[in-house]
Order: structure tokens, then sequence, then C-alpha cells
């Protein structure tokens, strides 16, 4: 297959591994010249992902149509706040093609979902989105990893398949696209947590009880949404949370260390300038979601407290005892 995919970030370069593992011709798309031309020098990042080398054969593209033009798929992996930006750069050139979204997050201002983005911009409705337990550095090893697929449109699935699944991928399919993002949005915000405990030195039996919460939280979210409640138990749930809560590999759980840490405000601000922390983003847009739903998830409304009103981390202990 011909394959467009957006974004040259770490994630979109692992991805193009296994696109060229599967024997696939890939395009790859960023909107930035000097990094075009830096990828086609040196076919690698390595602040971004060490030691790692785009296959010779990747073409790298400034030109959105370049990137869409005769082909059979494209994928979608860069950072939530500029789905829209991309979306409305993509609208002359789509016509009822397959995308995959492997961007997790929920749009800020809107509470869009990036599904939503996609649907409300592009003239398709052939969508699919992935999420689950994959850190960008993880794929690269061609370790097995397993991805929820989520589309109402079985011929996407099919193509998602033909793309992404071998001998090392796993995709479980679902037609709970909403829940999908879901999970895949709030196991980041939960990682803030999760983060904060070990910046407050909790063990490890704190913080399986947080996840064990959280569950029941991110259940609880899903039915809010209307969304199948079984997806907290899928690669996209519980798995992503796992991965995420549990390691400083993710982002979102270094920050909150961080946070747990109690920095100066000069500090976190810093990391935020020069990080991407997409549960910090994505914690403003669902405590917004929940508010206008009228529905209470009190570990997400302590985040926030902490998170953006600097409220002190400590008070996430004792609320874990006190949660009804």
């Amino acid at each position: 297959m011909k394959i467009g995919l957006f974004g040259t970030g770490a994630y979109g370069m692992a991805l193009s591994s296994i696109l060229v593992h599967n024997r696939h011709e890939v395009t790859m798309w960023t909107k930035f010249p000097e990094e075009a031309e830096a990828l086609k020098k040196n076919r690698g990042n390595e602040k971004l992902l060490p030691g790692f080398k785009m296959d010779k054969e990747v073409e790298i593209t400034t030109s959105v149509e370049e990137c869409i033009k005769d082909k059979d798929l494209l994928i979608i992996a860069i950072p939530a706040a500029f789905v829209d930006s991309l979306c409305k750069e993509m609208k002359p050139f789509i016509k009822g093609n397959h995308i995959i979204i492997a961007t997790k997050g929920i749009e800020q201002g809107t509470g869009l979902f990036m599904n939503e983005i996609v649907e409300k911009y592009l003239d398709t409705r052939n969508i699919a989105v992935i999420s689950g337990p994959s850190f960008a550095i993880d794929l690269i090893t061609k370790m097995p990893a397993g991805l929820s697929i989520a589309s109402h449109a079985p011929e996407t699935i099919l193509l998602a398949r033909q793309a992404l699944q071998n001998n090392y991928i796993k995709l479980r399919e679902t037609t709970d696209v909403v829940g999908v993002e879901i999970c895949g949005s709030i196991k980041n915000v939960i990682a803030l947590a999760a983060g904060m405990l070990a910046g407050l030195k909790a063990n490890e039996s704190t913080k399986a009880m947080l996840i064990a919460e959280a569950i029941h939280d991110m259940e609880n979210i899903l039915h809010a949404f209307n969304c199948d409640t079984r997806t907290v138990l899928s690669f996209a749930g519980i798995g992503d949370l796992l991965l995420t809560c549990t390691t400083e590999k993710s982002r979102n759980y270094s920050f909150g260390k961080l946070i747990g840490e109690k920095p100066d405000k000069k500090e976190l601000e810093e990391y935020l300038k020069n990080t991407t922390v997409e549960g910090y983003y994505t914690l403003e847009s669902i405590y917004q979601l929940l508010k206008d739903k009228e529905v209470s998830i009190p570990i997400i409304d302590l985040i926030y407290e902490i998170v953006v009103r600097g409220k002190d981390p400590e008070l996430l202990l004792a609320f874990l005892v006190y949660k009804s």
C-alpha cells in the first residue's frame, strides 16, 4: 500500500518503522522545512528517538497535497493541539479517503475529540482511531505490542490491519470510537496523579490503589458519554493506563512527579514550555466537558485543583483513602 503519514515526531517515526517492516510505501509530512531537511539528511532525530534511523525509502515532504495524493491510507500522528489546523489544510484534497487517527487528546476550547475534528472538516466517514500501550521507543524494538482500533467503517479496519498488524503488533477492533478516544485521553490525566505520588515518595501499593480507583472512574466517564464501559478493559483502557502511570518514559507521569516534588512555579512553567504534556491540556478539556454534562468525577476535580489551581499535591494521599 501507499501510505501518507502526517507527523514526524517520535510516534510518527515509530509508526513508519512498522509500516516499512510490513513493506508499504511511506510518505511522511512535516510542516517545518528545516525539520524536513534534517530528516532527509540524518534519517532520524536523536533527541526524540535516540539510535533510530528511518528506512531510506521513506519519503519526507512539507506538502500536504503530496502526502495525500494517490495514497491508499492516511495516518494522523501529530499533537492534538494541531489537528484542527492540519485538517483545514487537508480539506481540499480529501474525498472519501481512509484515515487512521493516532493522536490522543481533546481539543481545548471546543471539547472535541480527534475523530470529531476530522469529521468536522474532511469529506470522509472512513475514519479509525488507534490507541493503546505503545511508547515510540518501545515500538521500534519490534517486541509485542497491542493497540485498540475503533471504527464504524469495516474497510478502514481492514486497511489498518494490512498496514499495521504483523508478528509483533496486535490490533483488537471495536466500534466504540469515542470510548477509545476517552480512554486514550483520560489515562494521560491519571498519569499526572500517578507521577505526583512518585514525587511524594508514595510506595507501590499506593500507586496501585490509584490505578484501581482510576479504572472505576474511567468506567463512570465512559457511561456518562454513552460509551461501552467494557472499553476500560481494552488495550486503550487499562493497557495504556498501566503503561502511562508506571514509568518516567511518560511525559505526563514525569510532569506529575515534578508537581509532587513541589518545585517553584517557574520550574513547572519551564517544563511545560519545553515538553508536550498532553495530560495537562486534556485536563482542562475533560474538566469542562464533565461540568457541562453535570457529571461528578472527584478524582478529575482534585487533579484539576492541584495542577491548574496550585493546591497541595499531598491532598491526593488523603483523597485515595476517603474517596467513596
